[in-house]
């Protein structure tokens, strides 16, 4: 940011008196400009939970990670809440019509001032297509995942958890909430 969104003129970074961390100060009104974690939203959708349980995964038409798969997920908008982002971006990026379950995993990953959330969800049809994000869209069980070509740790972990948690379900567990901290790894 180098410019104030209020009136125009350059801002500084700097600590404001009453805080205690760097931000984006106005030069001329001195307004404070926030700058918070993203949100990113998506669904585990899955389908014949009681027999292969199939996760449906997108092919990414996008950058970063183009051509790497990925669970339907997205930024959060303005206006909605977290279950209405991932019932929307499963939409947009599947095509996929789900019942959205408890919400299952959340990743913090703070190096790139990101939240990934992920609910459970049922898929209510087959009729899924690739939208304009998307290369394709496939079913895939736990064995026939492209591990190697997830797009992100966070799906990855996700996955991981999930189908380690639907063995434990089909056996009368209950699923929780899974929670980790993603952190970059330093160069040496």
């Amino acid at each position: 940011m180098n410019f104030c969104s209020s009136c125009g003129h350059p801002v500084q970074v700097r600590i404001p008196s009453d805080d205690n961390r760097e931000r984006h100060v106005c030069t001329h009104c001195g307004t404070v400009h926030y700058q918070n974690p993203k949100m990113v939203v998506g669904s585990i959708p899955l389908w014949d939970e009681h027999e292969a349980g199939k996760v449906l995964l997108c092919r990414r038409a996008i950058e970063p990670r183009h051509g790497y798969w990925t669970l339907p997920a997205g930024f959060m908008e303005n206006n909605e809440t977290t279950a209405e982002a991932a019932e929307r971006e499963t939409l947009e990026e599947a095509g996929a019509r789900i019942e959205l379950q408890e919400l299952y995993s959340m990743m913090n990953v703070p190096h790139v001032h990101q939240v990934h959330m992920f609910y459970r969800a049922r898929l209510l049809d087959l009729d899924f297509l690739a939208g304009t994000e998307s290369l394709e869209v496939k079913l895939f069980s736990e064995a026939e995942v492209p591990w190697d070509e997830i797009a992100f740790p966070t799906v990855s972990h996700t996955l991981k958890f999930f189908f380690d948690d639907l063995a434990a379900h089909r056996n009368g567990q209950s699923f929780g909430l899974r929670s980790m901290d993603i952190r970059r790894k330093i160069q040496d």
